[in-house]
């Protein structure tokens, strides 16, 4: 079974993970990972969970500034996803990567049009969504730059990266002489490849307008973008993904990057939109249209202590261990699970390659995230807010941060059943462990005794 998999299965897998495309969207997206946290910072200010803190920023005016700052961060995660994506395909290839940055930009900004209608403040429409085109048509609509367009800003900049290293590649550019400063070199360097790129994107904008009177970005909403979110976002996503980063770590492959490199921007998006439901209502429901499966459910409930949730088997070696491998590793794992970080268990004790503890580093996300979105589901829990919170935030801190104080409880609970699935077979690997050590020590012993009788026995002689 070892063998099929490492020869048969991974090999496909990691050559894929590993392609240009998907290094450029991994690494692309972190870009937007500090605007991301600062963004969720003000978003928490804005719909502050204490009705009395809220009440007296609302009356004092601090909150239309919060929400300035979500906006302007939090609010236009395409973009900084559309220019990362870019940016990283053309830096893999060798070239100055940041004209195709700005050439993604343009593009994506080229492909949108407004679409959302303006309502006054009775809540009366005063442009229709199909009038805001042609009314508004020299503003840039905030709806195609969060969440909704990213799907879109993946595309485009991918497409966007990939054309823009192969007009340099084969050489079609504008060169200077040598004399010519750099900064004005790169820029005619860029200017072929730019006027193409933008050209061809300017060509799909006419298309979907004269044959489908939309955007492509809108389309792409529609057709592609809800239904991966709705596939996502089910009780099935949540089975699979859950299973399927503990089933790579196993085999000692960092499942949370592949996974999260491939279904990271969807859950992303979903994140999104919790966010901005949760900004202009103060609460995520169903019936506003929330996702129970985002960004934060995995991390919260999938991944926290560490992939497989070890901190239930952490809490067992360090306190009730009798094997030394288990209690020293248990130790020293102890606080760097508290900040999801378990990489000494994972390959110390070992859990990688390790038919025993797989079931339960396999069985307790599953747990977790199942019930949690199950309990979610039916509404005996909240919907997450689409708060994004840094991955080495400790348990309790982070469940209060993404769904309130019902959460936080949730979480802490979870945590707690972390160590009672663990426990019997910690138990069996801490007594297969001490048996070990035990007939080390019995051999060493034995060694020792041969070893003073040889010495006896020949100064005797």
């Amino acid at each position: 079974m070892n063998d099929w998999i490492n020869n048969k299965l991974l090999p496909p897998i990691m050559k894929f993970v590993n392609t240009k495309a998907i290094t450029a969207l991994k690494n692309g997206m972190l870009v937007s990972l500090p605007f991301i946290m600062v963004g969720s910072v003000f978003l928490l200010l804005s719909s502050f969970p204490l009705p009395a803190v809220a009440n007296w920023m609302n009356a004092t005016g601090l909150t239309p500034y919060w929400t300035q700052a979500y906006n302007a961060s939090f609010g236009v995660l395409a973009i900084f996803a559309v220019v990362g994506i870019a940016y990283n395909w053309v830096k893999d290839d060798g070239f100055e990567p940041l004209p195709a940055g700005m050439t993604a930009l343009v593009s994506f900004f080229l492909v949108m049009r407004p679409s959302t209608p303006v309502l006054n403040a009775a809540g009366k429409t005063v442009i229709s969504a199909t009038q805001a085109p042609t009314m508004l048509g020299g503003f840039i609509d905030r709806t195609w730059l969060g969440g909704q367009g990213m799907i879109a800003a993946i595309i485009i900049g991918l497409l966007t990266g990939w054309a823009y290293s192969w007009f340099l590649k084969h050489h079609i550019t504008i060169k200077l002489p040598e004399q010519v400063p750099p900064a004005v070199s790169d820029s005619f360097v860029a200017l072929i490849p730019a006027f193409v790129i933008v050209t061809g994107w300017l060509l799909v904008y006419i298309l979907f307008d004269v044959t489908a009177h939309t955007t492509m970005t809108q389309w792409i909403y529609q057709v592609v973008q809800t239904p991966l979110q709705g596939m996502t976002d089910s009780f099935g996503g949540v089975v699979v993904i859950a299973l399927l980063i503990p089933f790579f770590w196993f085999f000692g492959v960092h499942g949370a990057v592949i996974v999260g490199g491939i279904m990271g921007p969807i859950l992303q998006a979903n994140a999104l939109q919790n966010a901005a439901i949760f900004k202009a209502h103060g609460v995520v429901t169903a019936a506003n249209g929330g996702h129970i499966f985002i960004q934060s459910l995995l991390d919260q409930f999938g991944t926290v202590t560490g992939s497989g949730m070890t901190i239930g088997l952490v809490v067992f070696m360090a306190f009730f261990a009798k094997s030394a491998q288990m209690k020293s590793i248990g130790r020293l794992s102890f606080v760097p699970g508290l900040f999801n970080i378990n990489e000494p268990v994972l390959f110390g004790v070992p859990v990688v390659m390790n038919p025993l503890l797989i079931v339960p580093f396999m069985a307790m996300p599953l747990i977790s995230m199942g019930s949690t979105y199950l309990l979610i589901k039916v509404g005996f829990l909240p919907y997450l807010n689409g708060v994004y919170i840094p991955w080495t935030t400790p348990p309790i801190i982070s469940g209060l941060l993404v769904g309130g104080w019902k959460m936080m409880i949730w979480q802490a609970f979870v945590l707690v059943l972390s160590f009672f699935v663990y426990l019997p077979f910690a138990r069996k690997q801490d007594q297969m462990l001490l048996a070990q050590e035990n007939a080390a020590e019995d051999s060493e012993a034995h060694t020792k005794e041969a070893n003073a009788a040889a010495t006896t026995e020949h100064a005797t002689d």
